[in-house]
């Protein structure tokens, strides 16, 4: 067989929010929540642009001529993804018109300002003279006002005015959205109107004497990612805020304009904003749908998902008010699975009573993505360093993002004590790791928790993620040697149980496909069942088609970019619902010798490469079972499930006639 092309990484991503964007036309999802999905669909979108299409534009502009992995050169993809996006813009604003009267429907109104009547219009012109007209700053672009600076992701209005002379003049308006609400509330209850309209309703006033002919608004975004040159770096942590400074003024990458703003003054902001075509979008009317998230979250319960109330793990619970969890780990492993298992109630529990316990000696963390103010976990590693308790942290820097807010917490983790590191030369640590030494009767102990998620109890309850509670001996020496290699000059390569990136983790994953290649046979069929956020490395994809080429089959679950091409005997689906589908998964039947793993990364060049991740075998019978049991309960998803297809589009699962749609998510949920 023939190995397929692969599919465009680039085209797979936006194939990807194209599935977001579907979910806001779904009329069986909450209304809310529709809206809320229009959100993320925009807020996806701006870090598409600000990441992946300004490196497409920085090979562009540095003449590269490689190719991508699926043949194509930086203009070419362009060009593709324009050709697959503009077609999702219209759709995102269709979306949001078709939401507007449903809204209405149930008390919500989104206005425009020429629906306004005499009472209402009056309260607006007094709300922006008492709130609206101090903070705004208009700035003359001209031979003595040079354009101004725009800063990334702002919404302007681009005024044309003419003086007594009749001389046509060109102002900008930045509306500064950490001063102003994107949405101002009228007095009638629930009814909101656009901030911009208000300011374009008001501009005789901050023009007096001159006439205004016209008032346009455009968004602007940079590139945002960050460069650092660790080598060169002294001190990472100053060099990161030095960075994060600069983010503010990288190149612009796209500009977003009001498809009534007239041609001519496109190509002046183009121009000086030195962009070609290819990054010029015509937007038709709600600019910046980041602003919904706020409506989304109005009190409208009937609106919304239902609520619900994480439950204890079964594994956790006790009657014994002296038993600790660190008695439960002893007795047998434990996996849990958020959101449907408390995070507080487990994993910050966990660290919680590590810090408190006495018999505790030491704690050691890994933290990528750490949250934001009053996370518990880092109050319990603070208050165990401040007990003298050995407390050793590695704090992602690099965390893209989330960089100033790591640096808050490092810097309030090192004041109470605890040793920080900052990671490895050239390498993110992505994996999910905490160490408890315990000093026992027996001798020192070994607790550890391995996770697919991030220590961070906000996406906890929104995203799906497995973990394992365990004190197995080789493992607890592997988490040891992981810490020694994070936090030292450790060169230990030797590891016995966990598969660790970059060290054994894609050789043991290259491994286990062949194996699972060689043991299969008619009689005894080969298995592979994977499921992750992404799949990217062309290394590991052609192994996999390999695979199925002499009959293994394959099943995967890959939520975002997947860029495997499904031909016989492999089969992709996409679970797009509720909550973020972020567990990576792997199951290898080996001949009926069945080995899962659970952990950090995804198969991306970068995770494999470039990255310390970490995935643990699980090796518990029922827990291993329970994993199978979702892997394979996860394929059968007739709801929230997309089927990708041999041309890289995505067609709905659909339930059999007569069938009931299932979700795993609900299904879970109704578990939990």
């Amino acid at each position: 067989m023939e190995t397929p092309e692969l599919i465009n990484r680039e085209l797979s991503w936006l194939a990807f929010n194209e599935r977001v964007l579907a979910q806001v036309m779904d009329s069986r999802t909450p209304l809310l929540e529709r809206l809320k999905f229009l959100g993320i669909f925009t807020t996806n979108l701006d870090e598409y642009f600000m990441i992946r299409v300004a490196g497409i534009k920085e090979q562009l502009d540095s003449e590269v001529t490689s190719r991508t992995p699926d043949g194509l050169l930086p203009q070419e993809q362009l060009q593709a993804i324009n050709e697959r996006l503009i077609p999702m813009l219209h759709q995102r604003y269709a979306a949001y018109q078709a939401l507007l009267p449903e809204l209405a429907h149930h008390g919500i109104h989104i206005l425009e300002y020429d629906q306004l009547g005499d009472l209402d219009r009056h309260w607006v012109q007094t709300y922006f003279k008492e709130h609206i007209f101090p903070v705004l700053t208009p700035l003359g672009v001209g031979p003595s006002h040079p354009f101004p600076y725009m800063s990334n992701l702002s919404l302007s209005l681009g005024v044309v005015i003419r003086d007594a002379e009749a001389n046509q003049r060109f102002a900008r308006i930045k509306i500064p959205q950490h001063l102003l609400k994107s949405f101002i509330a009228l007095p009638r209850i629930h009814h909101y109107l656009p901030v911009e309209q208000v300011i374009a309703a008001h501009l005789h006033l901050l023009f007096p004497g001159m006439a205004v002919e016209g008032v346009y608004k455009f968004r602007v975004t940079r590139n945002a990612d960050i460069e650092i040159q660790e080598d060169e770096a002294e001190d990472l942590l100053l060099t990161i805020e030095q960075e994060l400074r600069r983010r503010r003024f990288g190149e612009v990458v796209r500009l977003e304009v009001s498809a009534q703003m007239p041609t001519a003054l496109q190509e002046e902001l183009r121009e000086a904003l030195e962009l070609e075509d290819i990054f010029v979008y015509t937007v038709p009317g709600l600019m910046d749908m980041n602003a919904l998230f706020h409506l989304a979250s109005l009190d409208f319960p009937q609106l919304k998902e239902s609520p619900f109330v994480a439950r204890t793990p079964e594994r956790l619970l006790t009657e014994d008010p002296e038993e600790t969890i660190f008695d439960r780990i002893r007795a047998e492993d434990i996996l849990v699975h958020h959101p449907y298992d408390s995070f507080t109630g487990s994993v910050e529990q966990f660290i919680r009573v590590a810090a408190a316990d006495p018999q505790v000696l030491a704690i050691k963390q890994t933290l990528y993505r750490t949250g934001g103010e009053g996370s518990a976990i880092i109050q319990a590693l603070m208050e165990a360093a401040e007990q003298g308790k050995q407390v050793a942290v590695l704090v992602e820097l690099k965390a893209r993002f989330d960089e100033a807010n790591n640096i808050t917490w490092a810097r309030a983790l090192e004041n109470a004590g605890v040793h920080v590191v900052y990671g490895l030369l050239g390498l993110k640590t992505h994996c999910k790791v905490a160490l408890v030494v315990r000093q026992e009767e027996e001798g020192l102990r070994r607790y550890i928790h391995i996770g697919t998620g991030n220590y961070n109890a906000k996406t906890a309850k929104l995203y799906t993620d497995f973990g394992l509670f365990t004190c197995d001996p080789q493992i607890g020496a592997d988490a040891t040697d992981l810490f020694n290699y994070l936090t030292g000059y450790s060169a230990f390569r030797n590891y016995r149980k966990l598969l660790v990136a970059p060290v054994t983790l894609r050789s043991r994953l290259a491994d286990l496909i062949q194996r699972e290649t060689d043991l299969h046979s008619p009689e005894n069929p080969g298995h592979i069942m994977l499921k992750m956020n992404s799949l990217v490395d062309p290394a590991l994809i052609a192994l996999l088609y390999q695979a199925a080429e002499i009959g293994v089959q394959i099943d995967l679950v890959i939520r975002g970019i997947c860029c495997l091409r499904p031909t016989t005997n492999i089969q992709v689906i996409s679970i797009v619902g509720r909550f973020l589908e972020h567990s990576r998964v792997l199951y290898f039947r080996l001949g009926g010798a069945e080995e899962v793993y659970i952990g950090s990364a995804d198969w991306m060049t970068r995770n494999l490469d470039k990255r310390v991740e970490v995935l643990v075998p699980i090796t518990d019978p029922g827990l291993k079972q329970d994993l199978i049991s979702y892997l394979t309960n996860s394929l059968q998803d007739t709801r929230r499930a997309w089927r990708l297809l041999e041309d890289g589009s995505y067609q709905p699962c659909l339930p059999q006639e007569n069938e009931a749609a299932y979700s795993i998510q609900e299904t879970l949920l109704s578990n939990a």
